[in-house]
Formats: structure tokens, C-alpha cells, sequence
């Protein structure tokens, strides 16, 4: 997203002004097309940024196009108790010229009214942008990932016709593997499965390189040959410092982004409009609530019996360890993760693998321990230490003496919070996901040296049809001025 930095960050004192209110972000930029979203950062009469909430109420959005009175749009303002506010909407249907409207106590804020010129596309819309580039400079995508260039540096080459053979010899009949060829942007399966949303998704926003790859369905990596050894390109969800897997966003993440306003509650939007209450208020104990996938979980547990004044601590479902229920139970029932952060520290420990939760933890506004571990996610490699979150040893051996630091210090351990929270912010939300599977599957054709192929036994991933809402795409084709047949000048696809 687009951060606009603002310098006068004094406490306001003085009422919120229409006129000096910052707008930003990309939900008002017409050619990126996703669960899309702005920014508002109140600002008072005298120019000072509010960093608490003005109220929940103080802003109205709505829109309106000049092609269809009755926009078929749901808006959600979530207010972010920092004084910012985010703004998601999701569109059902594509629209042109699409007016956004703020207003604060009937006055407009900002450059209100926002216009969005041309064709807004919805996300279901199949019209991919025909040039990659142009598509990575409109979602201002990175120039590149540090973790995408150290995955692929041990694949000098990659040969699909090879692969196509040798991984499912290796890992076909032991593990659960997934076959996926993208030809001329159409998606071609063996398997049909949750990841084939995504990648519809993807190309219908942007026209993808021809590539075949291998995703691994398990949590854990798989791929153990070092780089001398020819190991085989496997996309996971996971790495691990033992294995070579190439690593992709979670299937966690990835699907919070697709369905945004959708069927799952918890996303990395929904996650900054319920981050509980403000740090001063918050208990000064450490949380965590899980499932006893690892037995460094069973021994957090242990240890927040020992201690309860300072770490709370326990299991809500039993799976890998019911013979244990009696030394680790009693279970306790779900909490709703936006509870979570009633608690100043969120402990983030393993379970099989990585837990997949740390993105949520991380945009909160409580500070995150994180456990040491052999396994990472997609973005490990940009968090530091004692910056984004606090680290603890493997064992749990320093985790006590790491929340009495944090009680100890309580401004520094806010100032961790909120580093992480601006990291996950900036580096976690759905552009950045799109972005990274984008420049993922680019670099990785690059690296091809035969023909990306549809393998027998393939079927075609079909797009959703959108009967109620079709929306007509522009891109796909150009109108040749000049060239005319029954008086109308002559269209023609683009590909």
C-alpha cells in the first residue's frame, strides 16, 4: 500500500478538520483491482494527527456512479484506535468512473469527492492487465522479494519435462503433491484444490508467464537435497533452514485475502479493527491459546500452570497428544482471536511447523514473542529482532525472564508492538500477497528451459461464471479506428 508520512505527530487536542484530514491508499486507484481499501489519518483543526480515536462514527463513506445509480458495494470503516481509520470495500459488480465520497459532519474531507476514471473492475472480473510490468508499477509492487531470490538461487535452471517425471517418482506416492500448468493465463490441474481460487484470481488481473511447478499440500517442507544434489523446485507453504523448498504466502493468508469480506472472519483488515484496548489497559500478562501440535505448546502449558501471573496458557482442542490430556488438559474453549489482545504479550510458538498465525498477531497492537525455530513463512527473513517482536529460546528456558523484561520495560515493549504492527501493515496485506505470487511465478519462468506443458490427464480450472454481475473487459480488446465493417470500426482481441 501507499504510505503517506506525515511529521506533525503531536497528540491532538483541537476538533478533526474536513479540509486537513490525509485520504490514501490504493482502494482509490482505479487500476488495482482487489478486496480494496484507503486510508484515513484524522487530523485536528491545528494540524497535529490525532493518535487515538476520534470515534467510531466520525466519518461516512459512500458511492455513487454516474453509469448505475444503485452501486452494488459493501463498505466497512474500521476504526483503528490509532486515529487512522481503514476503509475496505467490496464491489459486485464493475463500474465506470467510480465516485468515493467522504464526508465529516457533512463536509467533505480531503480532495473529496475521489474519482476513479475509467472502468473499476470487480474482483471476479476476468480482465487481466496485458503487461506484467505495467501491472507491478500500478500495484507498486517491490522490485523484488529477498526470500524469492535466496529460494530460487539453488536452481540454476529448471527443466518441467524433468520434473514432471522425477518429483512424483520422489514424493508422489509418500506425500500429497499438487501439478499445476498456467498456459496462455488458463489454469490446468490433475487435482483440483483450494490453491486453483488464487491462481483464478491472479490471471484475472494480470496475464501470467507460461509455467508448470509442483505445490506441496502437507504443512511441512520437503525437499532435503542440498543445492550440489539437483534438488527438485517444490512450492510450499513452509521452509525450513534443512530444505529447499521454494516458499509461497500460506494457504492461511492467501485465502484471508480472497475472501475479505467474505466467509472468513478473520483477515489482515478485519484483525486492525479489533486490536482490543489501548496498551494502558491492557493485562500485563502473556496469552497464548492453541491446538497441542508440537510439544513445545505442551510445555508452554506446563509453564503457565507454574506461573499463572504471567503467562496464560492453554489447549483447546487435543489431536496429536490425547494420551496426554490428563497431564495437559483441561481443555478450555475457543477464544475469538480479537480477544486475544486484551493481553499486552502474544506468544507465538510452533506447532508442526511455523504457526501460521504471526502475520494476525503481528498486526494487533500487542507485542509478539516469538519462539526460535528452525521453520519460516514467506516474510521471516525481513522481521529483526527486538524491532518487530521479542524474540525466545526454542526450549521456553528464557521466556519468563522475556516477560518480566517487557513489564520491565513497558514503553520499549510498546514501541516493538508497533513496529510489528507497521511492518505487518505495510508488508502482509493483500497487494503485498498478490505482488509476491506475482514476482514468485515470473522469476520461475525465467528459469524454465523447456516448454511449460498441459500433461496428460490435466483439466482446465474453469473461471467462476459471473451471470449476474458480467462485466465487459476493455483490455481484451482494441477498437481499430479506420478499419470499418457495416459502418463500425473493426475490434480484435488482444490475446
Amino acid at each position: 500500500c501507499i504510505w503517506r508520512h506525515v511529521t506533525n505527530v503531536s497528540k491532538a487536542v483541537a476538533a478533526p478538520s474536513a479540509s486537513k484530514t490525509l485520504i490514501w491508499g490504493p482502494g482509490l486507484e482505479t487500476n488495482i483491482a482487489l478486496p480494496a481499501r484507503f486510508f484515513i489519518q484524522t487530523v485536528d483543526t491545528t494540524g497535529r494527527n490525532f493518535t487515538t480515536s476520534p470515534g467510531e462514527k466520525t466519518f461516512e463513506v459512500t458511492f455513487t456512479s454516474p453509469t448505475d445509480p444503485y452501486a452494488r458495494i459493501w463498505v466497512q470503516i474500521l476504526d483503528r484506535n490509532d486515529g487512522s481509520f481503514l476503509v475496505r470495500y467490496r464491489m459486485y459488480a464493475s463500474y465506470t468512473d467510480l465516485h468515493i465520497q467522504i464526508l465529516l459532519k457533512d463536509k467533505l474531507v480531503g480532495k473529496s469527492p475521489y474519482v476513479l476514471r475509467g472502468a473499476v473492475y470487480h474482483e471476479s472480473c476476468d480482465c487481466p492487465e496485458p503487461s506484467g510490468a505495467l501491472w507491478e508499477k500500478n500495484m507498486h509492487c517491490p522490485a523484488s522479494f529477498s526470500q524469492i531470490e535466496s529460494d530460487l538461487s539453488v536452481f540454476p535452471s529448471v527443466d518441467p519435462d524433468r520434473n514432471a517425471h522425477e518429483i512424483l517418482q520422489r514424493f508422489g506416492k509418500r506425500h500429497s503433491l499438487c501439478h499445476y500448468t498456467i498456459k496462455n493465463n488458463q489454469v490446468y490441474i490433475k487435482t483440483k484444490i483450494f490453491m486453483d481460487a488464487f491462481l483464478l484470481s491472479l490471471t484475472r488481473k494480470v496475464k501470467l508467464p507460461d509455467i508448470e511447478f509442483f505445490v506441496n499440500l502437507e504443512d511441512w517442507p520437503l525437499e532435503k537435497r542440498q543445492a550440489s544434489e539437483k534438488p527438485s523446485p517444490i512450492f510450499s507453504w513452509c521452509g525450513s533452514n534443512d530444505t529447499q523448498d521454494i516458499v509461497m504466502p500460506t494457504y492461511d493468508v492467501t485465502e484471508s485475502v480472497l475472501e475479505t469480506m467474505g466467509r472468513v472472519s478473520l483477515d489482515m483488515m478485519s484483525v486492525q479493527g479489533h486490536t482490543g484496548p489501548a496498551w494502558e489497559q491492557k493485562i500485563s500478562k502473556a496469552f497464548w491459546r492453541g491446538r497441542d501440535s508440537g510439544k513445545e505448546r505442551l510445555e508452554l502449558v506446563k509453564l503457565a500452570r507454574a506461573n499463572p501471573d504471567m503467562l496464560d496458557a492453554t489447549l483447546t482442542n487435543f489431536f496429536f497428544f490425547k494420551h496426554d490430556e490428563s497431564l495437559y488438559g483441561p481443555l478450555v474453549k475457543h477464544v475469538s482471536f480479537f480477544d486475544f489482545f486484551k493481553y499486552k504479550y502474544q506468544i507465538n510458538v510452533d506447532g508442526t511447523v511455523a504457526a501460521y498465525r504471526l502475520p494476525y498477531l503481528l498486526a494487533g497492537d500487542s507485542v509478539v514473542f516469538k519462539h526460535d525455530s528452525i521453520y519460516y513463512e514467506h516474510f521471516y527473513k525481513q522481521l529483526q529482532p527486538w524491532v518487530h517482536y521479542i524474540p525466545f529460546k526454542a526450549d521456553l528456558s528464557d521466556l519468563l525472564g522475556k516477560i518480566q523484561w517487557a513489564r520491565d520495560h513497558d514503553e520499549e515493549a510498546k514501541r516493538i508492538a508497533l513496529a510489528g504492527q507497521r511492518f505487518a501493515r505495510t508488508h502482509l496485506m493483500g497487494d503485498s500477497i498478490f505482488c509476491y505470487y506475482f514476482k514468485l511465478f515470473q522469476k520461475y519462468a525465467e528459469l524454465q528451459v523447456t516448454e511449460a506443458k498441459v500433461r496428460d490427464c490435466m483439466e482446465l480450472v474453469e473461471q467462476p461464471k459471473d451471470e449476474l454481475f458480467p462485466c465487459y473487459c476493455a483490455r481484451k480488446k482494441v477498437c481499430v479506428l479506420g478499419i470499418k465493417q457495416n459502418h463500425k470500426n473493426v475490434c480484435i482481441n488482444l490475446y
